[in-house]
Parts: C-alpha cells; sequence; structure tokens
C-alpha cells in the first residue's frame, strides 16, 4: 500500500485522534472477538449490556464494521474543501458525516458490497450492487435497498445509532482510553518534529516505512510515499486539491491487529493504527501446524485468507476480486479445506467460503496479525 507524499510539507502529516472512528473499532471488536482476543472481557461485557433493541439495530449494520471498516468512520477524510482533520468529540465527527456529499456517502457504506474496485472507486451500478449484497445474506440485501432508496434516511439512521452506543456504552470507553491515545498522538509528533517522519513511522508500525527514490528530494527536504506492508494492493497520493494535502494517522486501542489505510480516491490518506499488541494462545501441535502451514504455503492462498479472514465469499466473489478463474479458487479452497482452515456454509443458491479464525490463530499471532493486517 503507497502513499505518494511528493512535495507535502512536514506540517501536513499529522497525529491525532477521533472518536468516531475508535468507535468504528470498538464496534469490530464487539462483533469479531475472534480477532481480538485480548478484548474478550471487554467484549463479553459490553455485549451483556447492551438492550435488546440497540443490540438489534448493530447486528442489522453489522458489516459494515465487519466486512469492511466502512469508510463513513473517517468522514472528515472526504470532505470537499476541508482540512481533512479529525474532531474533537463524537458529535463532532458525526457533523462531518452529514456535510460528506451523497455520492461519498453512498460510496463508503457501499464498500461491504463493492470493496474490490475500491482503489478506483467505490462505484457500481444499482443491479450489480444488489446482486453482491443477494449474495451476502437477506440482511445485507434490505440494507442495499434501503441505502439505494433513501440514502439520507440511513444516514440519520446511521447517526443516531452511533449516538445511542455512546449513551449505552461508548462515552464511558472513550473516557478510559482516550487520554492514551492522546498521548501517543503527541509523542509522535514529537518525534516527526525532533528526529523526522522515518522515525516517526517506525513507532507507528514495523510495517510503515518512508521511501525515497535515490538522489531525488522535494523543496520541503526529504520523502517521496510512505509505504504499508499489506496483503492487499493499493495507492493514492495526499497532494489532493479537492479534499486539501495532508496525511492523517488515527491511534486505535481496539485496533490490534488491524492497521488500516484509507487510500480512496479522492479522500485525504488515513492510516489507522493500533496501539498495543496482546498476546495471542499457545501455537497448536506441530504436526497440525506443519499440515497448516504446507496449506498455506502459496501466495495466493495467502490472500484468499486475507478476504476470507473479513467475510464470507462465493467462489466467484473471490475469483472477481484476484482476477483468477472459479476452478482456481476451487482448487485453493480445497487445499484450505483440508487443512481445517475454511469453513463452508449454504445460504440459498450461494455457497459462502470463511476463514476459521479460531484455528488460525493456533498457528501464531504472525500469520494471523499479517491477514488481518
Amino acid at each position: 500500500m503507497t502513499i505518494d507524499i511528493t512535495g507535502l510539507p512536514a506540517e501536513r502529516i499529522v497525529f491525532e485522534i477521533s472518536p468516531l472512528a475508535e468507535l468504528g473499532c470498538a464496534l469490530h471488536a464487539l462483533a469479531e472477538p475472534g480477532h481480538h482476543p485480548g478484548l474478550s472481557g471487554w467484549a463479553t461485557a459490553t455485549a451483556a449490556g447492551l438492550k435488546p433493541d440497540l443490540a438489534d439495530r448493530l447486528h442489522e449494520a453489522a458489516f459494515l464494521w465487519t466486512t469492511t471498516f466502512s469508510d463513513v468512520f473517517l468522514p472528515y477524510a472526504g470532505i470537499r474543501g476541508g482540512d481533512g482533520r479529525a474532531g474533537a468529540t463524537l458529535a463532532e465527527d458525526l457533523d462531518m458525516l452529514d456535510r460528506l456529499d451523497e455520492d461519498r456517502f453512498l460510496g463508503a457504506a457501499l464498500e461491504f458490497v463493492c470493496a474490490s474496485p475500491y482503489a478506483n472507486g467505490v462505484t457500481s451500478s444499482r443491479r450489480r450492487a444488489l446482486e453482491l449484497a443477494a449474495s451476502r445474506g437477506p440482511k445485507q440485501l434490505d440494507f442495499t435497498r434501503r441505502l439505494l432508496d433513501d440514502p439520507a434516511g440511513v444516514r440519520a439512521w446511521l447517526r443516531r445509532l452511533f449516538e445511542d452506543c455512546e449513551r449505552a456504552f461508548f462515552a464511558d470507553t472513550w473516557c478510559r482510553v482516550a487520554p492514551g491515545l492522546a498521548a501517543d498522538a503527541r509523542h509522535k509528533t514529537e518525534l516527526l518534529r525532533r528526529k523526522g517522519l522515518a522515525e516517526a513511522l517506525e513507532d507507528v508500525s514495523p510495517a510503515v516505512t518512508l521511501a525515497e527514490d535515490g538522489p531525488s528530494r522535494t523543496p520541503e527536504g526529504s520523502f517521496r510515499r510512505i509505504e504499508v506492508d499489506k496483503l492487499v494492493e493499493g495507492t493514492t497520493t495526499a497532494v489532493d486539491p479537492v479534499v486539501g494535502g495532508g496525511v492523517s494517522f488515527i491511534p486505535s486501542s481496539f485496533g490490534w491487529p488491524h492497521l488500516m489505510v484509507l487510500h480512496a480516491p479522492g479522500w485525504r490518506p488515513v492510516v489507522h493504527y493500533p496501539v498495543g499488541s496482546p498476546q495471542l494462545a499457545g501455537p497448536a501441535s506441530v504436526e497440525l501446524l506443519e499440515h497448516r502451514m504446507e496449506a498455506l504455503a502459496h501466495p495466493m492462498r495467502m490472500r484468499l485468507c486475507r478476504k476470507l479472514a473479513r467475510t464470507a465469499s462465493t467462489t466467484g466473489e473471490l475469483a472477481e476480486t484476484y482476477g483468477i478463474t472459479p476452478p482456481e479458487v476451487s482448487r485453493h479452497l480445497a487445499v484450505l479445506k483440508r487443512a481445517r482452515l475454511v469453513t463452508t456454509r449454504r445460504r440459498g443458491r450461494y455457497v459462502l467460503h470463511q476463514l476459521d479464525v479460531a484455528a488460525v490463530a493456533r498457528i501464531g499471532s504472525d500469520f494471523l496479525e499479517t491477514v488481518l493486517r
């Protein structure tokens, strides 16, 4: 994942915190505890305290923070003519969600059905969006219909949902984690000022590095691009006159092992990085580990695992995402199934495959962090 920062002044690279972004990560941890073993206690207690109505509404839209981490949680990065800075409160972040133009809101909210063309702009015909949503289930299909028919109504519905989450649990959670996140942002800002971007990026994650092209230098002094080591490929620029030049780095207490990069065309790039790395349980037996690692030796199967770790997918969706034929996908899936790493279920005329996160966790934290990063 590459962010072109050629000619970007250092002061346009900012470290800051965002209540809405952290709410998105908290909702993901609540819905996908298998991705976050270190947060199981918090997730169990929070889920037990939810009122049935709020729990039902969260279930209704859960794919916005499970299938993808929707850009609706980073609206300040997409406001045309804005400064790209996050709000100081959840209400301020939600006000910026209200300010997103309709096309951008629709694109961000439809990522869960249109993720494959994300790098070229999340666009889709109504028919194609509904077709993709149908393959994921009736809940996703119903939400997509509502979204396409009444985007303003769905936007207002989401705002009420996030406000109710704040009242139910997130206000207390934010009070607990915000000081640590703010301290991390201040530390990295000072590191950037005193020691430069390369040092600050190294402190973000070993997967984030500064790359320079030979003797070429910008007038401001040093860099060309930020590279994030992920299994997904993408590129964007931090110099965009529509949304203003800059890159934002947002820390998260709930994010590990996910290291997310907003790289949609026309949006300000955002790197959403975890603070802290909880340890996973011990590894599986040597015999089982060897069997599973043999299954994962192929780079395409690694890429399939990344997709299947986030959402159940059909063979056709996987073929379209990775540009290979359905028979090739089937052959790779067969190997993963023999290793008991992928589960399969039928939903109507669709057969959905998904990574068994608990099984993969036993392989070790390095593999799990890589496919979920």
